[in-house]
């Protein structure tokens, strides 16, 4: 009998695990797209990979597009608790595709001055608008990076949560040397992440690139794996981890640390004061209480949210 209940208990877990991994997949197949590859390989996490490896995930007119509908849906998938970024190939990503972004900047000769402008300032809304949406996303991400990031490349994993890299990651930012000023965030989202302001002035005057090192000391990444494969495992069973926490406590977490890195303290506290008067009433709150008073080793199933 009790052999026979073992087996029924371990075919259940079987079934159970086979349910996630479907829901899984299903969840992953509403993200099809040109330039990125979205997959599940933990259940609540997806993984987002820039997927350009014969152009080292280099960002083209489709990629903005692409990425800002891709966090959009992440952000209300009830599914998807975390996400990861990472790139395909031999590189996190080489930034913007210059070939294809002159020619979605192009501006007609036709135009005055003005004109002009106004296209141009559409064209750039366009692009921070797409990064915008995973620093809005309400869902906690993790960017793995990989050699080198570019340019808009380091513009994009300033926008994540936490960001781990590989020994051989540098950062370099090139936009001086195309003659522009970075304008889709690095100047307004670096100098609140790394500690060293003179050095991060430095480096963003002069292009030289960041090492992982260097990145880590200066708060650009919390950790360095010496390869890809080791930072890949870590990053998604960070998110593991974090997608086992209640949704509700994480998602308010990030809403209220973004609001607050951008308000004084005491309109932080007002902001979390009117969203907790909501969010205590949760079922999370009850759930995850009594799974730490009875030293639970599961963690509690906490709703979609």
């Amino acid at each position: 009998m009790a052999l026979g209940t073992l087996y029924i208990s371990a075919f259940r877990t079987k079934i159970r695990s086979l349910q996630r991994i479907t829901r899984a997949m299903s969840s992953a197949s509403n993200y099809q797209y040109q330039t990125l590859s979205v997959t599940s390989e933990r259940e609540h996490v997806l993984h987002v990979q820039l997927n350009r490896p014969d152009r080292l995930n280099s960002m083209n007119r489709v990629f903005w597009t692409e990425i800002l509908d891709c966090f959009n849906k992440i952000k209300n998938d009830e599914d998807c608790r975390v996400a990861v970024i990472s790139g395909n190939g031999r590189m996190f990503s080489a930034g913007y595709d210059l070939d294809d972004m002159s020619e979605f900047m192009k501006v007609s000769d036709d135009n005055d001055i003005a004109r002009k402008a106004k296209f141009l300032k559409k064209r750039l809304e366009k692009c921070q608008e797409s990064f915008l949406a995973i620093e809005n996303c309400q869902k906690p991400v993790v960017a793995a990076i990989h050699n080198a990031c570019v340019g808009g490349a380091v513009d994009l994993v300033s926008t994540c949560d936490v960001r781990y890299c590989s020994e051989n990651a540098r950062f370099v930012i090139t936009e001086i040397d195309i003659g522009v000023a970075a304008d889709l965030g690095i100047l307004q989202r670096l100098p609140k992440i790394v500690g060293n302001d003179s050095l991060l002035r430095e480096h963003i005057y002069t292009c030289k690139p960041i090492d992982s090192k260097t990145a880590m000391e200066i708060g650009i990444v919390s950790k360095i794996f010496p390869t890809k494969v080791a930072m890949m495992e870590a990053a998604l069973d960070l998110a593991q981890l974090i997608a086992s926490k209640s949704p509700v406590a994480i998602q308010g977490t990030k809403i209220s640390m973004n609001y607050s890195r951008d308000h004084t303290i005491q309109e932080g506290l007002e902001f979390i004061a009117i969203w907790n008067m909501a969010m205590l009433q949760s079922d999370d709150v009850l759930k995850a209480a009594s799974a730490g008073m009875q030293k639970s080793k599961e963690p509690p199933k906490f709703l979609k949210f």
